[in-house]
């Protein structure tokens, strides 16, 4: 069974997934993060880089490749400084004083209409204790859970330019993952899905070097 905090279709959908969010401790959401002209600008420097094609999905790497399959990661996956498009980004989650160290990682993955990601806790050993996701492109349901495979779930409606901040209890008790679907149903209304990118950003932990 899905968790129903917020059967109520009077609220903005903004309003249910504050709700939401504030009911998991450490768990931060923002809207509007970025304006659209930032968003259009980061999505073509995205696609003017070079997409892998490792997983279902596809993949961009920056600062460390993190192995997915081995969960892993060190030096000799180190690729350099992240460009200067992405640093600005995360300089800017620093001087807004939402992060405490500039990420010296990030990951893009490309949603396509119908793609999700597995229920999942960003590896423990591999990264530091914040992780920080901005949806580009298209809106859709994170799902967070205590258990893997629970019927248990919080689901947070992901807005285009939203970021999400997961810290303390977020970050380390609670899976999160995006259902594989064409739309999702969310505060009683239908949305459907389009393209989506995530960009990722994370601190490396030293001692797996």
């Amino acid at each position: 069974m899905q968790i129903d905090l917020f059967n109520n279709s009077e609220q903005t959908n903004k309003q249910v997934s504050l709700e939401a969010a504030s009911s998991i401790h450490g768990l931060e959401l923002y809207f509007d993060f970025i304006t659209k002209e930032e968003e259009k600008q980061l999505l073509k420097n995205i696609d003017d880089n070079q997409w892998l094609n490792d997983l279902s999905r596809r993949v961009q790497h920056y600062g460390y490749k993190y192995d997915y399959r081995a969960r892993k990661i060190d030096n000799s996956f180190y690729l350099g400084e992240l460009p200067n498009w992405l640093n600005e980004l995360a300089l800017k989650l620093y001087n807004k004083n939402l992060i405490e160290f500039i990420p010296d990682q990030a990951i893009i993955n490309e949603y396509e209409q119908g793609q999700g990601i597995a229920s999942h806790i960003d590896c423990e050993p591999c990264f530091g204790d914040t992780i920080i996701s901005l949806s580009l492109g298209s809106t859709c349901i994170m799902n967070f859970s205590k258990e893997v495979n629970s019927l248990e779930r919080v689901p947070i409606l992901l807005e285009p330019r939203s970021l999400v901040i997961m810290k303390k209890e977020s970050r380390y008790d609670w899976y999160h993952g995006i259902p594989a679907r064409k739309s999702d149903k969310f505060n009683d209304k239908v949305i459907k899905r389009e393209r989506r990118v995530s960009i990722t950003f994370r601190k490396v932990i030293n001692n797996n070097f």
